[in-house]
């Protein structure tokens, strides 16, 4: 769906205003019937809405957040970058199952955010040359399983997780804490630039956002809501990755650690989670790919849909598009046949039945032959 700019600032003004948060910024939006029908709301009519009130009211029919918005718009147009609203067909669907997720996201890259499957992997900023090790087989055995790999772009295993998906051709993304005008830290710049052809770079904040400590939680739920699963690799007992890993966890999401010696410093966090079953324990890519049954890959591209003469016009629809997008969230299938919800739903049981199509967790769907 091509978006006018005026319908870009008010989605971009909603996810501006202070004090509101993402999970009662989406209940307005909803309220409202969209990001535009925010600010075209009576001041009286917002604060008997839930979580919102008078001072937020104000702001809101005020409209002076709608001028950031407009700088911001100009901003990412110069820049070519993708502005991906939560109501989007294209916005990650798995980041979408998330309640807490932005209501806006900042892309610049290959559209990887929606791949076949996803793995975050997170660790350490002190690295050790055993982390880099395992760091380096983790994704040289991903190579030929069709995965993308999300990090975040930090020092220590999220820089070399991202240096070893792009000497292996794995195509991987990095969640900022900052805006797209700038990359933290900045030794990194060049290879950012590397991961846009072969991944991208993704953020939810506004471009002159510095790289401030109280952002990084916000980028973890990033990190681990974009991916199937989260693996730390080299954890002390605090820090970021546990952080992502809680997050990944509360998300009913896989967690996996690599055990380290009990004595170990950097390994206090992986057996933390291991002991605590938080995370299930991995020794290498072979353990990971066997645990989230990636170990074999789907031949999907074998798969010939026009095979089921007996389905009518609506479920061959559904099934062209799973060919083609191996995995689909109900609303992305929704948007992109154009059934209504009911048709949908008859014809997605009826595959079902078929043995044409599976259900997996969070209402996504694939082929089952």
């Amino acid at each position: 769906m091509i978006k006018t700019d005026q319908q870009l600032i008010y989605e971009i003004g909603v996810s501006l205003l202070p004090g509101i948060g993402h999970i009662n910024g989406k209940k307005l939006v909803a309220y409202c019937g969209g990001a535009e029908g925010v600010f075209h709301q009576k001041k009286e009519h917002l604060e008997k809405i839930d979580g919102i009130g008078s001072k937020l009211a104000y702001l809101i029919v005020n409209q002076s957040v709608l001028t950031d918005a407009e700088n911001e718009l100009k901003f990412v147009k110069k820049n070519e970058i993708q502005t991906l609203f939560f109501t989007d067909a294209e916005y990650p669907y798995r980041l979408k199952q998330a309640s807490d997720s932005p209501m806006m996201i900042y892309y610049k890259g290959m559209d990887v955010l929606n791949y076949e499957r996803i793995l975050a992997i997170v660790g350490t900023r002190s690295i050790t040359e055993r982390g880099k090790e395992i760091t380096d087989e983790m994704i040289a055995g991903l190579k030929d399983a069709g995965v993308m790999v999300v990090s975040g772009l930090a020092y220590g295993v999220d820089t070399r997780a991202h240096k070893a998906c792009l000497k292996n051709k794995v195509p991987t993304v990095g969640a900022v804490a900052h805006g797209l005008d700038s990359i933290y830290p900045s030794i990194n710049k060049d290879m950012a630039a590397e991961m846009q052809i072969q991944g991208g770079i993704i953020t939810e904040f506004i471009s002159g956002t510095k790289p401030d400590a109280f952002n990084f939680p916000q980028r973890n739920r990033v990190i681990a809501g974009l991916a199937d699963a989260t693996l730390v690799i080299e954890s002390g007992k605090k820090g970021g990755s546990l952080i992502t890993a809680d997050i990944a966890n509360s998300y009913n999401r896989d967690v996996f650690a690599v055990p380290g010696r009990p004595d170990d410093v950097l390994s206090k966090g992986c057996n933390f989670l291991i002991k605590t079953n938080r995370a299930s324990l991995v020794e290498n890519s072979a353990d990971l790919l066997y645990q989230l049954s990636w170990d074999v890959r789907k031949k999907t591209k074998t798969i010939q849909p026009k095979l089921f003469p007996d389905l009518n016009p609506d479920e061959q629809a559904i099934v062209d598009l799973l060919f083609d997008q191996k995995q689909c969230a109900i609303d992305l299938i929704m948007a992109k046949t154009g059934l209504t919800s009911s048709k949908l739903a008859s014809s997605l049981l009826n595959l079902e039945f078929e043995g044409v199509v599976k259900c997996l967790p969070g209402k996504v769907y694939q082929l089952l032959r």
